[in-house]
């Protein structure tokens, strides 16, 4: 048993102080980045329209997301017309967030190019900061309000399942009522 434990130490020991010495240059390699600010996944998921977690609030709160919901139509039981609704609730969605994620990427890029040219001032950085979080607060908010309206048209059954599936524990927490599901639980 003793052998054992000192092998794993002999393991786990230098793989400790690897992380202890990364641990003061947490941003090595980041400098390479066009954007710095900005990974290529966050990039891309910006461009795409994903979610990025911006909807976390309405996730887990128990308003289900267009995109998971269409993914787990079959599973839901939707029926077309439902399927037809969510798939709108989505291209807008998307629309928009592309959009706004080019708008922010291109943001991003102007941040960095005030700083990488040495010529920022702190007026011009406060402007461009700005700008970054408004843009990033509409993101947000493209992507809660599709939570809003998909929310309503699943039945509380659709929901459980939902959250089942997501891997939520218990009831869907704040969910409402639909119209037209008062009594399809």
């Amino acid at each position: 048993m003793k052998r054992i434990l000192l092998a794993l130490l002999a393991i786990a020991l230098p793989a400790s102080v690897g992380f202890a010495a990364n641990d003061s240059q947490p941003y090595a390699g980041l400098d390479a980045r066009g954007i710095k600010a900005l990974s290529p996944a966050r990039i891309d998921g910006l461009l795409s329209g994903k979610g990025l977690s911006y909807a976390l609030a309405a996730e887990l709160n128990g308003l289900p997301g267009p995109r998971h919901v269409l993914d787990m139509a079959p599973k839901l039981g939707l029926d077309a017309v439902t399927v037809q609704q969510v798939e709108a609730i989505f291209a807008r969605m998307n629309g928009a967030a592309r959009q706004l994620g080019a708008e922010m990427v291109e943001a991003e890029a102007g941040l960095e190019k005030a700083f990488a040219s040495r010529q920022a001032t702190a007026e011009e950085i406060e402007r461009l900061t700005a700008e970054i979080a408004a843009i990033e607060g509409r993101l947000r908010s493209v992507h809660l309000v599709a939570h809003l309206e998909t929310e309503p048209l699943l039945t509380q059954h659709q929901k459980h399942l939902y959250a089942a599936e997501r891997g939520y524990a218990g009831r869907p927490a704040g969910s409402r009522r639909g119209p037209g599901h008062e009594h399809q639980d």
